[in-house]
């Protein structure tokens, strides 16, 4: 897809990876960065923070709404969140919205937080802990690294085509209401012209057969003109639990 864009803009695109979401937010803000991959909650951070604005949307499976999924190891008795009290348990990410927000919600509805209800080890580390990935999430799961995780259903469902041995080791228990999609994001700050450029190459990608294909790779089946307000639940969580 880097060198597809590369190829259109006509202009070299370099990929910059960092470890953590807020990293990724941080060159948005200062302008390091042209546009960058994100999820629902990096978004709303960042929008509230210092206006990124939203460039396009994934449209995957019809569907531009995404889930938390609550697995746990597929042996497991568990059906439920509320029966992981005192577990290890895996979160993605401090900004994700599928990987930390919605568990936190789900137990702020419980009038509990992580530290309450997930609680300590005998070493009197926190049981619940960040993997910065969700890959890393359900590989915590698969391998009993972690007993229970909140995972993106985008991440989980194609893991079930390419690594189908790791997701047989785990077993969904709780499904979200659905969320706005991970975004494409850009600065507030952006020169208008790119910005234009950027969304029409997207737009476009599957319209022509080198894009469609680069789509069907990674289970993509167009983009589309993004709507802020389908971030609003997030936002309203994110109002309640912080």
């Amino acid at each position: 897809m880097i060198k597809y864009i590369s190829q259109k803009t006509g202009v070299s695109v370099k990929i910059i990876q960092r470890r953590n979401y807020q990293e990724i937010n941080d060159l948005i803000k200062e302008n390091e960065i042209d546009f960058a991959f994100v999820c629902g909650g990096a978004y709303i951070e960042g929008n509230s923070e210092f206006g990124m604005k939203l460039l396009v949307v994934p449209v995957v499976d019809n569907k531009t709404s995404y889930n938390s999924y609550i697995i746990v190891q597929n042996e497991s008795n568990y059906s439920g969140l509320s029966e992981l009290r005192g577990k290890k348990f895996a979160l993605s990410d401090p900004l994700s919205n599928s990987g930390k927000l919605y568990p936190a919600y789900r137990l702020y509805l419980m009038n509990e937080t992580l530290d309450s209800f997930f609680g300590k080890d005998v070493k009197g580390k926190n049981n619940w802990f960040y993997t910065y990935s969700h890959d890393n999430s359900i590989i915590a799961v698969s391998k009993y690294l972690a007993e229970g995780a909140a995972v993106d259903s985008l991440v989980y469902d194609y893991m079930k085509e390419t690594h189908p041995e790791m997701i047989a080791r785990t077993r969904i228990i709780e499904i979200s209401p659905p969320f706005g999609i991970p975004p494409i994001v850009v600065s507030k700050d952006i020169d208008p012209l790119l910005e234009e450029k950027l969304r029409t190459i997207f737009l476009s990608m599957n319209r022509d057969e080198e894009g469609k294909k680069i789509l069907e790779n990674v289970k993509i089946d167009r983009f589309l003109q993004p709507n802020d307000s389908a971030y609003d639940s997030i936002r309203e969580m994110r109002g309640q639990v912080s």
